[in-house]
């Protein structure tokens, strides 16, 4: 019963929780270790597990790690959110739509979504879109802010997000 429990609270995929990627953040967004020291998103050894980074009070917040060596990538949609209303704008809902099942959360802000899954992202973009909104699309060297909150009733798992970075960055 405890793990069924357990289970239910961490919304987060497997595939985040298990690797040693995780730092704390303050709430200017400086990555920060489970000690209150400064981290970098390039340097493992100020990297954390997820049991130690979620044990620490250091900062507001965790933080995963984005790395070459595997292929999980983040795509961040910014103000696509009505955080009020949960409406999601339609240029962000077709996206959604495009990445199929797999883990997307409401960011730190509550108007924007982070969209996890797989995909080759070597350099990182900021895609401007003529209304002034942005996505962008990581793959390493970089951190992103983990909230837990998951967006509607997507799945803890990701998946292949290839044929969306594709279509983002043509």
């Amino acid at each position: 019963m405890a793990l069924h429990r357990a289970a239910k609270r961490n919304t987060l995929p497997i595939e985040l929780t298990t690797r040693d990627r995780w730092i704390r953040r303050s709430a200017t967004k400086v990555p920060l270790t489970t000690g209150d020291m400064p981290a970098s998103s390039t340097d493992p050894r100020t990297w954390s597990s997820y049991k130690d980074a979620t044990a620490s009070s250091a900062g507001v917040g965790l933080g995963y790690v984005l790395s070459d060596v595997d292929d999980i990538v983040c795509l961040d949609l910014d103000h696509c959110l009505n955080p009020l209303t949960g409406r999601l704008a339609p240029w962000a809902a077709a996206i959604i739509r495009d990445a199929g099942a797999t883990y997307v959360e409401v960011s730190p802000s509550g108007d924007g979504l982070h969209i996890w899954g797989r995909a080759d992202v070597r350099q990182g973009r900021r895609i401007r879109r003529p209304d002034g909104t942005a996505v962008e699309v990581y793959g390493t060297g970089r951190y992103i802010a983990v909230t837990g909150r998951r967006h509607g009733s997507c799945p803890s798992i990701l998946a292949d997000l290839s044929a969306v970075v594709t279509k983002l960055t043509a």
